[in-house]
């Protein structure tokens, strides 16, 4: 049974730090492609950043770019968001994902479709 399940969630003052974990089992990092997404109140779910199967490529969305880094430790079977100078409009749940479409394992794509397996998300609070 493919499972993927996030940690690392909480409330943090703006300009603080947290570092999200998407520890996955019944695969390895290597079979699939690991994305982050988020969804806050009222809004669609969108794109944060993807971890390619060879854990060569990265991509980030343009809420990610120069405050979020995604990598992943294969020993722990986990990927990480690093996830810096957070803000308000930050605030939301945080949901990792495998993509099973991807098969090029240098790539990875910050979109929702094509994946398939889904945690159960981790929340974020960014408020002072």
């Amino acid at each position: 049974q493919l499972q993927l399940v996030e940690s690392g969630g909480g409330l943090v003052q703006p300009g603080g730090s947290l570092r999200l974990s998407c520890v996955v089992s019944g695969f390895t990092l290597d079979d699939y492609a690991i994305g982050w997404f988020r969804q806050a109140p009222g809004k669609e779910r969108e794109g944060v950043s993807c971890i390619s199967s060879s854990g060569g490529s990265t991509n980030y969305g343009g809420v990610a770019l120069g405050r979020f880094t995604i990598s992943r430790d294969n020993a722990k079977n986990t990927v990480y968001l690093q996830m810096n100078n957070l803000k308000p409009e930050d605030t939301a749940v945080y949901f990792c994902a495998a993509d099973t479409i991807t098969t090029r394992q240098d790539m990875c794509a910050v979109r929702l479709w094509g994946y398939e397996y889904w945690g159960q998300g981790t929340q974020v609070t960014v408020s002072s």
